[in-house]
């Protein structure tokens, strides 16, 4: 099949899309992803951009498409609307990007391409990270912990981040952050943390309008990226 792989700004389910991204790969699908703003700084947050620009090539139906690239008409989007591929997918989907979709806004490069995809009609999957209300246990990228930080004079993580990203006693700059890990194992105070789970509340107005998703014709909703295997296997 010939997939496109939209990814927004969302920390959870972040890895186990870029998993499913990989197997769907090595089965011999061809991939195209397409990352939002938001979602290019994320995944290199988490340390996971590399893996991504690995999985693509510069091969056609094969590439990494960065929104900053496609500038405001985003003209990669018009695959869609000639049908050029067989299924659209977004994981994961961040409650702004959803809030987006259900309120026909097309702005950014994955809510244009979910957009495009309706107008030729090509099939969707959505992966929400807020599909259910009550609390969600997710993972947090690299965080400085000033209860454990010992504002050394000569900052240990400070030194061995390659990217400048660290403000000794301060905080962690994420948007230089690559998620490479250096700072954790330089501290020898564990002070620096990745990976850290912590529980959020979803938002009601974000659960309603994911709720509004399963009346969109042409789109499906999913509880895990895993599921778009499933459903690849039935549909091949």
């Amino acid at each position: 099949m010939k997939i496109a792989w939209g990814i927004t700004g969302a920390g959870h389910l972040l890895e186990s899309s870029v998993d499913t991204i990989n197997i769907l790969k090595k089965e011999g699908h061809d991939i195209s992803i397409f990352l939002s703003g938001a979602g290019e700084e994320v995944l290199k947050m988490y340390g996971l951009y590399n893996q991504i620009k690995n999985i693509t090539s510069n091969e056609y139906y094969n590439e990494l498409i960065l929104e900053k690239d496609q500038e405001r008409s985003f003209p990669m989007t018009g695959r869609f609307s000639l049908g050029k591929y067989d299924l659209l997918v977004i994981s994961p989907t961040t409650s702004n990007t959803i809030g987006k979709i259900v309120n026909g806004i097309a702005d950014t490069l994955v809510t244009n391409a979910v957009a495009q995809a309706g107008k030729g009609q090509v099939k969707t999957l959505i992966v929400p990270v807020d599909l259910e209300s009550g609390e969600l246990e997710t993972v947090l990228p690299s965080k400085l912990e000033l209860d454990l930080c010992q504002k050394c004079e000569e900052c240990d993580a400070a030194e061995a981040c390659p990217n400048q990203a660290i403000t000794p006693g301060v905080e962690i700059n994420l948007l230089k952050c690559k998620g490479c890990g250096a700072c954790q194992m330089a501290c020898p105070f564990e002070a620096v943390t990745g990976g850290k789970k912590i529980t959020i509340h979803m938002r009601e107005i974000d659960i309603k309008n994911t709720e509004k998703l399963f009346k969109f014709p042409g789109v499906e909703v999913l509880s895990s990226p895993s599921k778009v295997m499933e459903f690849t296997a039935k549909n091949e």
